[in-house]
């Protein structure tokens, strides 16, 4: 029964994985429900769409700032319309429709159009596919859109995070489970009969124990007759060799996280310089550049903390728990040894001659 009830460090570590593995698949592919008849807003300065309401005209006897004037509706009956003196309106008599010179002459750009506009259209179009290029494809989840943003360097930076959580998760589990598996009282009572001279009932108590300092006790006891101290220090080691499981795999990662890091702040920058040669792309790979490296420095230095302390907390709880084998197993040493002087004395002096009998022999 007690063994059916002990933790399987193997099986505890894959399942942890599965659910770190499971939450992340579960936080990538969330998407926020869109309301109904939500239209993203237009950009700026954009035609107003088919069906949409024309702008109210200027109402009559509304301020004008000074120096400009005054607009009027088109059609107003007996008013001509405003114009530069000598400009006709289109229209007008004495000149055809589409003549050159006149607003609806091919090559002459409509009333309120900018010229500006129209020379730098060619241009930004086709720097579009290559601006694409650099832009990140925003889904409306914060952590993908900073995850995709990141770079390729992401992807190892969240594999280590993934080991990181796991091992820290098995870890605190395993510590949890020490705490309520220690059993001073019964290592005092251990003791206590050893000191008496009960090395069977010594045995008896530590038998079928789960305290790691029980462990070592019952495996010395059981094997003083060959080696008391090499048993003592093969389970020790047994011990110690289990609770200092994976902390070799936490310092890796305390030590490989931030040179991911480093290594997407690197490219990054790489990625930001190498277009400053393009203008209409210079902005948007720098932004982007920049916005890499320190998402990727950001993480890198994001898991080295969260892995630091609980490995450093656990190499401390190594250390202690060395220190109780190392105490229990001298304490075991110094008691037996003074049993066995004791046993060695009562069995010289039983062995020994009594003054009368050598006093004899000496008068013979």
């Amino acid at each position: 029964m007690c063994r059916a009830l002990k933790f399987n460090s193997a099986e505890i570590m894959k399942t942890l994985l599965t659910l770190c593995l499971s939450l992340i698949a579960l936080t990538a592919f969330a998407q926020p429900p869109q309301k109904p008849g939500q239209q993203p807003p237009p950009p700026p300065n954009a035609p107003p769409a088919a069906g949409a309401p024309a702008q109210a005209p200027a109402q009559p006897g509304a301020q004008q700032p000074p120096g400009v004037p005054a607009q009027q509706p088109p059609g107003v009956p007996g008013q001509p319309p405003v114009g530069a003196p000598g400009q006709q309106p289109p229209g007008a008599p004495g000149q055809p429709p589409g003549a050159p010179g006149t607003a609806g002459a091919p090559g002459v750009p409509a009333p309120g159009t900018s010229v500006a506009a129209t020379l730098s259209a060619s241009p930004s179009a086709s720097a579009a596919p290559a601006a694409h290029l650099y832009e990140t494809k925003v889904t409306g989840n914060y952590f993908i859109d900073k995850f995709n943003q990141g770079g390729p360097v992401m992807w190892p930076i969240l594999i280590v995070s993934i080991v990181a959580l796991t091992v820290v998760i098995e870890r605190v589990f395993w510590w949890t489970g020490r705490w309520f598996r220690r059993d001073p009282k019964r290592i005092e009572k251990v003791f206590t009969a050893i000191e008496v001279g009960d090395v069977a009932e010594a045995s008896r108590l530590s038998r079928d124990s789960r305290d790691p300092v029980l462990r070592m006790m019952w495996n010395g006891l059981n094997h003083q007759h060959a080696s008391l101290q090499g048993a003592l220090q093969v389970a020790a080691g047994i011990e110690i060799k289990r609770a200092g499981r994976f902390l070799v795999v936490m310092d890796t990662l305390v030590t490989l996280a931030p040179l991911l890091g480093l290594l997407g702040t690197v490219t990054g920058l790489i990625k930001a310089f190498g277009a400053l040669g393009n203008e209409e792309i210079a902005v948007v790979a720098v932004t982007g550049g920049i916005a890499e490296a320190l998402i990727a420095t950001a993480c890198g230095l994001g898991i080295a903390i969260f892995s630091l302390i609980p490995f450093n907390f656990f190499t401390s709880r190594v250390s202690n728990l060395e220190f109780e084998l190392q105490t229990a197993a001298t304490n075991l040493e110094v008691m037996l040894e003074a049993q066995s002087k004791g046993r060695r004395e009562e069995v010289t002096i039983a062995h020994a001659p009594s003054p009368q009998s050598s006093a004899k022999g000496s008068s013979i």
